[in-house]
């Protein structure tokens, strides 16, 4: 039987959400006549989520943003918890990780983007963006493609790099933590000559985590050089990094974790045979501490640059070269069929994995950008071009049943000979894949009207090494259309498509597999009040998906193997405000409806999502310089789905759901010129709970309360 929840909050923060919907935060603030603009949530660059700057109240699509101040403010340690305040958003689906962040958006895994190009590829390729290295976060939901070819239905992640320029600060940063969190950190900038500036930012972080034997230790450098006058503006940014840890995600055997636990129920029974009499702890390592690892190094490089040819007339680019190489081991208990192999007694035979994988990334993406009027219709057209390799390799050995364990005693032992000189034995051959793009954007104002129109066409080729490489090509529009009232109301309706390839030979047609094709038609307004500091945006979408592997129940009736078909439908709630000089209030709200071509709901998403946060951070008086925040977030229950044909036409559906968690985060501290002295708790009242448990047999426990303090000396 499938359970069920009910949302309970506090009347406190039940009051808050109603308040901030009742006061919203606008960006605008009245003072003897004169209109001075506020930023509360941001600003599109050129290099930003929509390849434009035109302001996202005049954009006929959902856009969220979450500037540095906002996620430091939040104590957030990873870009999975930037994302965990945003509506429509799933940051941290699989609970606590240090492999990497796996946001879902919109139901559908997000690529992410760094500055305008996707920086990551393949599977445990790359390395992890750190949340110190960026100043910004966008996400721009619903399918993408007409901007950036080929990608998910829902959205994209785009993070936005600290570079040199003009006015910027520096500071030195010292923190410290729970499970021996010590990091220090550092940001500085330099105006070298006249419209030259040169910034340096990087870390060290040496790092326990809430997982026994995983470490989180990483070394970054990021210097960056700009070159910027009236009319021109050249930047170089490289990025090294080194980052040394093991994976947080020790895929805890749902018989000693999920089956015992009343957060979450599985059906049917015999995917829980065998159940432990015990309940095995979210810190649990079952891996092997002198042989798990999972290292990254990395460098990335960049040259963004625009110039305004005259005042119309503009160019610019990016361009960029990213080479990372990740050392992944990691021993974990077998599975088999729905259930990994522990008997009653807890002991289960492992599987150790060895990887030597790596990606090798050149990208080019070059527009012009002219800005003119007809009649009465007033144009900014961009045109670009873009060019994409990306190398991927990943060596590879599985030596399964090799040994057993007690997973409530971990006795590891001295680790074999054999297995400390063990290297990867497949050499799986290189998969290559090149893209071109060739695209066109139109923003058109007419009065209050704003259209928007876009189009852009792809081909994109991939293979291994070896064998053909399979072509593929597609055509993707978009169109929007908004209406901004005098009273700071913008309705809007809009319709974007994406394709994502998909590599291989359909066996009823012998023809190769198509694109899956996302459409997603999206209606919302955005309201921002003249004279008041709120900004509100609502927004219904309707995404379908096709081009899926059949559903289990199309057996022999089907035409080809790409008759599935998912949709997701749901309402999205953002509301920045200050309902006082001295607080504001951020929240968020998401209620989706996703069904797969299975006819049920995406694995591990839930149905609904509610966050807030309220700052008191008084402006003056004897109080200046103190901060104080409360934040709530909460997940509803997710489920993840298996089906099995058996017989023809028998099909076993097996179930796991995963019951939802209500989080609390807080922060205290003090600021002024000088100095920022800050503690963030996350997890205030260290709630237990699962990310998601998945039918096959395993479990991701959430993020434990993390305690981090913080001293800033800014210069």
């Amino acid at each position: 039987m499938k359970y069920r929840s009910r949302i309970r909050f506090s009347p406190l923060i039940l009051a808050a959400a109603v308040q901030a919907v009742t006061f919203a935060p606008g960006t605008i603030a009245q003072s003897e006549g004169e209109i001075e603009e506020i930023n509360v949530v941001g600003n599109l660059s050129r290099y930003g989520a929509t390849k434009s700057a035109v302001p996202i109240l005049e954009t006929a699509r959902s856009i969220s943003i979450e500037s540095e101040d906002m996620f430091r403010d939040k104590g957030a340690l990873s870009l999975d918890d930037i994302l965990a305040y945003t509506s429509g958003v799933m940051g941290d689906t699989y609970g606590f990780s240090t492999r990497g962040d796996f946001p879902k958006v919109r139901g559908f895994d997000a690529a992410e983007y760094r500055d305008g190009q996707q920086v990551l590829f393949g599977f445990y390729n790359n390395s992890r963006s750190d949340v110190y290295m960026l100043e910004q976060v966008e996400v721009l939901k619903g399918p993408a493609s007409v901007l950036y070819g080929k990608g998910t239905p829902g959205g994209i992640v785009n993070a936005i790099s600290k570079l040199a320029g003009p006015d910027k600060d520096g500071e030195v940063v010292v923190e410290y933590g729970s499970d021996n969190r010590q990091q220090i950190s550092g940001d500085i900038n330099l105006e070298l000559t006249n419209n030259l500036y040169f910034r340096m930012v990087g870390l060290y972080r040496d790092s326990d985590t809430q997982v026994d034997n995983v470490q989180d230790d990483a070394a970054i450098f990021m210097p960056s050089i700009t070159y910027q006058n009236e009319t021109t503006s050249v930047t170089l940014m490289a990025e090294v990094l080194d980052r040394d840890t093991d994976t947080a995600h020790q895929f805890l055997p749902l018989q000693a974790s999920g089956c015992l636990s009343s957060d979450v129920k599985v059906s049917p029974d015999f995917l829980c045979a065998q159940p432990t009499q015990q309940q095995l702890d979210s810190s649990a390592y079952l891996g092997h501490p002198d042989f798990n690892r999972y290292n990254t190094d990395s460098t990335l490089v960049s040259l963004l640059a625009n110039h305004e040819v005259t005042d119309q007339l503009s160019l610019e680019g990016v361009i960029r070269y990213k080479d990372a190489d990740v050392d992944y081991f990691q021993t974990w208990i077998d599975f088999n069929g729905a259930s990994p192999r522990v008997d009653a007694d807890g002991n289960g035979q492992r599987t150790w994995y060895l990887s030597d994988a790596s990606s090798e990334q050149l990208a080019v993406d070059l527009r012009m950008r002219y800005e003119f009027e007809t009649g009465n219709l007033a144009h900014e057209v961009f045109a670009g071009v873009s060019y994409q390799e990306v190398i991927t390799d990943n060596n590879l050995t599985y030596l399964r049943s090799v040994d057993s364990i007690n997973i409530f005693n971990p006795v590891n032992g001295e680790l074999p000979a054999a297995f400390a000189s063990l290297q990867p034995g497949y050499d799986a051959p290189e998969s290559r894949t090149e893209e071109h793009g060739i695209y066109l954007n139109d923003q058109i104002s007419v009065g209050k009207w704003k259209v928007n129109l876009g189009l852009r066409y792809d081909d994109s080729k991939s293979g291994s090494a070896g064998s053909p490489k399979q072509g593929d090509y597609a055509l993707s529009a978009s169109a929007g259309v908004l209406y901004a009232f005098d009273m700071g109301l913008s309705p809007y309706i809009s319709y974007a498509e994406s394709f994502e390839p998909v590599v291989g030979n359909d066996g009823l047609t012998n023809q190769p597999l198509k694109p899956r094709e996302g459409e997603q038609w999206e209606a919302g307004i955005k309201y921002q009040p003249q004279g008041s500091q709120t900004y509100i945006t609502a927004a219904y979408f309707d995404i379908e998906e096709t081009n899926l592997a059949n559903p289990a129940s199309l057996i022999t009736e089907a035409n080809s193997q790409q008759e599935g078909v998912g949709t997701s439908k749901g309402f999205e709630l953002e509301v920045h405000t200050r309902v006082h000089e001295d607080i504001s209030v951020e929240a968020n709200l998401t209620i989706m409806d996703t069904e797969s071509a299975e006819g049920v709901a995406f694995d591990s998403i839930p149905e609904k999502q509610f966050s807030a946060w309220v700052q008191y951070q008084p402006s003056e008086g004897d109080l200046l310089g103190f901060k104080a925040a409360l934040g709530v977030r909460y997940a509803g229950e997710n489920e993840s789905n298996q089906f099995s044909t058996v017989a023809p036409g028998v099909v076993i559906h097996g179930q796991v759901v995963t019951e939802g968690a209500t989080l609390f985060d807080a922060m205290v501290g003090y600021e002024n010129q000088d100095w920022d002295l800050t503690l963030n708790l996350r997890n205030l009242t260290d709630e237990e709970y699962y990310g998601t448990c998945l039918v096959r047999g395993d479990c991701f426990p959430g993020e434990t309360r993390s305690v981090v303090g913080k001293v800033v000396r800014k210069f």
